[in-house]
């Protein structure tokens, strides 16, 4: 007779881990594998992936990772022909600065001379001096933030404060860690604005339940809501945490992914010019590139700073990352490469900066079709995409919509994505994998796709969506 399993999911597994779901890669995700397999056509819009929907790489950091990568090119006779003297003059930098090159591990919060760039990078953006020594480089900004939260989440009393709509890496990770999430509604109404009266709410909820409030996560620009936090509100927020006792985990990823009037400003940045009103903050802020417009996502390269966290938690934080020995290299030169590009004057700085601004500009143009052309469709509402790489549109749905979904077991929004990737290959995620408002239906879709593609997909989308209403019937005839 064979023996069962030691592994298996009939109890067999960590609860937590059971416990926890990624909807960026759930069902939709799968259906659009095996569809794929199939050899149908497939739009992956479920993930801010850049290069895999057709974004070029910028030129100057891969031409000094082909350098580092294989260093013998610099003795190569014409390689002056083949790179530009700064990339050629970066990689000899780097090479003196990383002993054993490519192939070898680093300090486990990163090589020293990245962590001064992107030091050097924070000082420069905030205009307030920043340290290395506060510096962690890390696999993307992901393993980084559950890292924090291994140190936070204590047990399933301790509960993490997320946005809803809120990313899914953020509760995935707070229940495979055992702990508990609560969530602060974002207002859709007033273009996803955070209400501070949604965080007395969340106080309330955890003192009937027990719950001590140990993080709140900020994700400025939203994701995947593409809005950004004025001033006013990261202060009031700043002065919360304190007053609460929380730790702030800033997510920053989409800095650079700014697309209307309302600048980007960090939070250390507030923090920093709050000063004496700012004492006993403990903040973690996050970076990665992966997003903006470098959009390396393989190459899985972010950091963390710290800001506030006392000397205690900070060894703590460094044995969990040295857990891993240490991040992958071409990650931390490609963070380093972000944080600190060509400047005027150098040889590669008019291709770099020509081929930034393209893809910005372009990025910048498709938020605004994406939110023009859902607000043009009946039964959906849109709010302006301010900054990041996502629609995240409503959808009002039928009574005989709901009443099929119920039927097939599956959320009302979950239904619109399948039926969207069946009939146009368009891989979107419901709403309903973010948290979103009880009685309302969304999905969020990136603006990734070429610019090219974009009206053709765009109109693939609206040809679908009014098939749909009339297939289960118009919301607003489905009442009378």
């Amino acid at each position: 007779m064979a023996q069962s399993p030691v592994l298996h999911a009939d109890g067999r597994i960590n609860a937590n881990v059971l416990a926890a779901t990624y909807a960026v890669r759930g069902k939709i995700y799968e259906m659009a594998m095996q569809r794929k397999a199939e050899g149908k056509k497939v739009i992956l819009t479920n993930v801010g992936n850049p290069h895999s929907l057709g974004q070029p790489a910028i030129t100057f950091p891969r031409q000094v990772l082909a350098l580092m990568n294989y260093p013998a090119l610099l003795d190569a006779p014409n390689v002056g022909d083949l790179f530009p003297a700064d990339v050629i003059a970066r990689a000899r930098t780097y090479l003196e600065a990383f002993p054993g090159g490519t192939g070898a591990y680093q300090d486990s919060r990163g090589n020293p001379a990245i962590r001064k760039e992107v030091a050097d990078f924070i000082s420069a953006r905030d205009g307030h001096p920043a340290s290395p020594d506060d510096i962690f480089l890390s696999d993307g900004a992901s393993p980084a933030i559950q890292n924090c939260l291994k140190m936070l989440i204590r047990d399933k009393q301790d509960a993490v404060l997320l946005p809803i709509p809120q990313y899914p890496l953020y509760s995935a990770a707070c229940v495979a860690l055992g702990g508990t999430v609560l969530g602060y509604e974002l207002d859709e109404d007033n273009n996803w604005a955070l209400d501070m009266n949604s965080l007395q709410q969340a106080i309330d909820d955890a003192k009937r339940r027990g719950l001590t409030i140990r993080g709140m996560v900020i994700i400025n620009p939203g994701n995947p809501t593409g809005q950004v936090l004025p001033r006013d509100n990261m202060e009031a927020v700043v002065r919360w945490c304190i007053k609460q006792r929380v730790v702030l985990f800033a997510d920053e990823v989409y800095q650079t992914n700014i697309y209307g009037d309302r600048p980007f400003i960090s939070f250390r940045k507030v923090i920093k010019e709050l000063g004496a009103d700012a004492q006993g903050i403990e903040c973690f802020s996050f970076h990665t590139v992966s997003k903006g417009v470098f959009g390396e996502c393989g190459r899985r390269g972010g950091y963390v700073e710290l800001l506030g966290i006392h000397p205690s938690a900070r060894e703590q934080l460094y044995k969990l990352f040295s857990i891993n020995l240490s991040s992958n290299v071409d990650g931390q030169l490609m963070v380093g490469l972000m944080c600190s590009p060509p400047r005027p004057g150098d040889a590669s700085y008019p291709t770099f900066t020509t081929e930034c601004d393209a893809i910005f500009q372009s990025l910048k143009r498709r938020a605004a079709m994406v939110t023009e052309a859902f607000n043009r469709l009946p039964f959906i509402s849109c709010r302006n995409v301010e900054g990041a790489l996502y629609a995240f549109p409503q959808i009002q749905l039928s009574k005989r919509a709901c009443a099929e979904a119920e039927k097939r077991g599956v959320a009302a929004d979950v239904l619109y994505c399948m039926e969207l990737l069946d009939e146009t290959g368009i891989c979107a995620v419901p709403g309903s994998g973010f948290g979103q408002r009880d009685g309302t239906f969304h999905f969020r879709t990136t603006i990734l796709p070429p610019e090219e593609q974009f009206e053709s997909i765009l109109q693939l989308f609206a040809d679908f969506h009014l098939k749909f209403m009339d297939r289960y019937g118009r919301p607003a005839e489905a009442k009378m």
